[in-house]
């Protein structure tokens, strides 16, 4: 199977420290060496790799291969024996199956997450997280709500906090904020976002406005770029920021502007064709995004994703739309 040492030296904490680091240098080395350990401890990666007739040792990671995310919903998707201390649920349609992330260790995804957000925007004590996030709040088990409330905690500002659908208190919040001259971080799903925008056009300066995805359902569809447009307009910024992550990922990449996204140091994009997933697609050309998430360390941290997208010459990725016939997800960006 995989290399024999790697596996009997692989250190789960000492692998998290080293991985979970914003200056991270040594992707590849710590990537290879984590799915050399998942591929003995990861009972359906071992299968799934074996049925596929891949490569069971490997030298690169264009030798990895990446398990559909869909497994997540029939599957207990788990890298050893444990019990799980957080179960992260996907949000739905109507009658549809949810994924499921088995979280050994909450503290593990508390680490990723501050620590790329702060990368990107730094100490969240400099922030006033308003968080929009009406649907998921209205169930149990969301990610995207217990990062948030990581957010607001570590913001350490009495006024951060959740607004459910009171519009008004948040415009008043947001008022008295701006006069105390205080940075705001609005965060919100789409369609919360634009209902919100509607019915209180506020000139939100020194505000950092970021959307999660999402309509389910609740608004016709819109690109994003129509999305942001009116966003825009409507708060008077340059710029709307994107967040991407999903129920099963521990790690998050941001777009600060036009949908340009970048991940944080222990996360990778790999495209593959989109007629045959093994198949790696060059700088540019569109496919499926597959994540490689080194928080994933108890789960898979080799993910083949429902979305389409590109990477940039840059190391950066855009995110197209998604796959035909796949299930629509709370978190995912609208079609470009």
């Amino acid at each position: 199977m995989a290399d024999k040492n790697s596996t009997m030296l692989f250190n789960k904490v000492d692998f998290i420290q080293r991985s979970i680091d914003s200056k991270l240098i040594h992707f590849d080395e710590l990537a290879l060496q984590l799915y050399s350990y998942q591929l003995k401890h990861n009972p359906l990666l071992h299968q799934f790799v074996k049925l596929t007739n891949d490569k069971t040792i490997v030298k690169s990671l264009n030798d990895c291969r990446f398990l559909p995310v869909s497994f997540f919903k029939k599957h207990e998707v788990k890298t050893g024996n444990f019990q799980p201390q957080t179960i992260f649920t996907s949000s739905t349609t109507s009658g549809g199956v949810p994924s499921k992330h088995y979280v050994a260790d909450n503290a593990i995804y508390q680490l990723s997450y501050l620590t790329g957000f702060q990368k990107f925007y730094g100490s969240p004590k400099q922030y006033v997280f308003l968080c929009l996030l009406p649907n998921y709040l209205e169930r149990t088990g969301s990610s995207l709500i217990d990062m948030a409330q990581g957010l607001i905690d570590a913001s350490e500002h009495p006024k951060s906090g959740f607004y459910l659908y009171d519009f008004k208190k948040l415009a008043q919040t947001i008022q008295q904020l701006l006069k105390e001259n205080k940075q705001i971080f609005l965060l919100g799903v789409t369609f919360a976002l634009l209902d919100f925008a509607e019915q209180f056009a506020i000139d939100l300066k020194n505000t950092i406005v970021m959307e999660t995805g999402g309509m389910k359902g609740r608004r016709e569809e819109q690109t994003r770029i129509e999305i942001h447009d009116f966003l825009k307009e409507n708060f008077k910024v340059k710029q709307i920021h994107s967040e991407y992550g999903m129920t099963e990922l521990l790690s998050q990449a941001y777009a600060k502007c036009d949908g340009i996204f970048n991940c944080a140091p222990w996360m990778k994009i790999v495209i593959t064709d989109l007629n045959d997933p093994f198949t790696l697609m060059p700088t540019g050309k569109a496919g499926i995004i597959n994540v490689i998430d080194l928080a994933n360390v108890d789960s898979c941290a080799f993910i083949q994703t429902q979305d389409i997208g590109r990477l940039l010459d840059d190391g950066t990725f855009e995110v197209l739309g998604r796959m035909d016939n796949s299930e629509v997800r709370g978190c995912n960006l609208m079609y470009v």
